[in-house]
């Protein structure tokens, strides 16, 4: 029989982003009960998620960045040879394995998959530019909150918020007694998990010496500086070209 397969042999080739975003995600904040704009709970989660991507799952990727239900994994080396059906399938099932895991659901949750071809150079703009929608999400979700709290119904106060501004979101909620600059980093700028050598004492039986050795762990930085700052920029060349 002819072979339909027709793109299971597609490739790409390094390096790459593969972006991960929740499927119906916000049937799991009725269902756990995770507080409204942001809840602490469901981000340790996503983290869990990206640690698990980053030191367990096999797809090896330089680092992980999260916001709301979105994962970024960034891949300096491709595995499966590239082949981007078993890169996005893989990447998506064990997301959504790992999360199921980690929330203890009782229901299937699942997670769709993209390949985001990238350089050294565009991969920094690719990073500063979903920061930048972290924010962006960040002031919509409080805004659309706070118009709920006040009586409007979730679709109108899309509506109303569709295209403010994000200096008219974020005056408003100032009018309403919250600073949306003083809200925690992680919702404003997301959160980074990836490997990095940690010190850690030992103890040498030969020499009968205790000792400090390098280990590589699994951290999550969660005071990330914005990425458009001078800092920020130089954060992420030294993240994506030459480690942390």
């Amino acid at each position: 029989m002819e072979n339909r397969e027709i793109f299971s042999n597609l490739a790409t080739f390094s390096p790459v982003f593969v972006r991960l975003d929740g499927r119906a995600f916000h049937a799991l904040t009725r269902k756990y009960g995770f507080a409204k704009p942001f809840d602490d709970r469901f981000c340790k989660a996503m983290v869990g998620v990206c640690r698990s991507l980053v030191g367990e799952s096999g797809l090896t990727p330089a680092f992980a960045y999260t916001f709301s239900d979105e994962i970024s994994l960034y891949l300096k080396e491709l595995p499966f040879s590239g082949r981007v059906e078993k890169i996005d399938s893989v990447a998506a099932s064990y997301a959504a394995s790992a999360l199921t895991l980690i929330l203890g659901a009782k229901e299937p949750l699942a997670f769709d998959a993209r390949i985001v071809q990238a350089t050294p150079e565009s991969a920094v703009e690719y990073m500063t530019g979903r920061q930048d929608e972290a924010w962006r999400n960040h002031l919509n979700a409080y805004c659309q909150q706070a118009l709920i709290a006040e009586g409007m119904d979730a679709t109108a106060a899309a509506g109303q918020l569709r295209g403010m501004p994000a200096q008219e979101l974020h005056e408003m909620m100032f009018h309403r007694g919250v600073n949306l600059a003083k809200t925690p980093a992680w919702q404003r700028r997301g959160v980074l998990v990836c490997k990095r050598g940690m010190p850690k004492e030992g103890f040498n039986p030969i020499t009968k010496e205790h000792v400090t050795v390098m280990r590589s762990m699994v951290a999550a930085d969660c005071e990330l500086p914005l990425f458009t700052t001078p800092e920020g920029q130089a954060f992420l060349k030294k993240l994506i070209c030459g480690g942390v």
